[in-house]
């Protein structure tokens, strides 16, 4: 891994790491690399993107959490944002959930490589998982890079979060239309939109956004709806 390009990539987010998290980065990308080259984990395999798409792109949320967060990744694929996320913030409590199995097999390796305390993956489907009393409303902050549209994202995350948590969605670009749709969702579900945060990450053109909702309200018992329905038929 080029230590010094990362670093260079880091600060321009004014994220700095020391020797024992770059290589704990550095352990990631090879694991990522070369289960890669078996199993579909990403589309992104060249070295430079996986740490401006995936690491940086993950550690630029890190401003919205807390140290000793209980936080809850929902569709976290190859252990995004929340691996990323879990060596910069030693301190936070982070369970990791996917509906693949594979995947989850395989975060579950770099969290036990790592020897990350304190992080777990589980292969459950949101819908299913936020109906269980040990997980409804337990967390601080719930987070996704889910490429699911912001009221379906709504519907997978707000129910996880305690009254007074956040929920962070990490999209693209173009966001607004998407924005305006979700507004209502969110609202039925329990939060408010606080703030939207644009970025550009390093020698890309394209706009990202980061949307901060804070839950304001318990969220009614009957959401998230059974599997499928959320994304198949997002609240209006």
């Amino acid at each position: 891994m080029d230590k010094e390009y990362f670093k260079k990539i880091l600060n321009t987010f004014n994220i700095e790491l020391n020797e024992e998290k770059l290589n704990k980065f550095e352990i990631y990308l090879n694991e990522l690399i070369e289960t890669n080259k078996n199993f579909n984990l990403t589309r992104i395999v060249d070295e430079k993107d996986v740490l401006e798409k995936h690491f940086l792109d993950s550690l630029i949320i890190n401003k919205y959490i807390n140290s000793n967060d209980k936080v809850i990744d929902i569709g976290s694929g190859a252990g995004f944002p929340g691996i990323p996320l879990k060596i910069f913030l030693d301190n936070i409590n982070i369970l990791m959930v996917d509906s693949v199995n594979k995947k989850v097999d395989f975060i579950n390796k770099i969290i036990s490589e790592l020897k990350l305390e304190n992080a777990l993956a589980i292969h459950e489907r949101a819908e299913d998982l936020a109906h269980n009393i040990d997980y409804r409303e337990k967390y601080d902050v719930a987070v996704s890079r889910a490429v699911a549209n912001m009221s379906t994202l709504a519907e997978y995350l707000i129910p996880f979060v305690k009254i007074d948590g956040k929920i962070i969605y990490i999209k693209g670009p173009n966001i607004k239309d998407e924005l305006n749709n979700s507004k209502n969702a969110i609202n039925i579900l329990g939060g408010k939109i606080e703030y939207i945060y644009e970025y550009k990450l390093p020698n890309l053109e394209q706009i990202y956004n980061i949307i901060v909702i804070k839950k304001v309200k318990s969220t009614n018992s009957k959401y998230p709806r059974k599997a499928g329905i959320p994304n198949n038929n997002p609240i209006k």
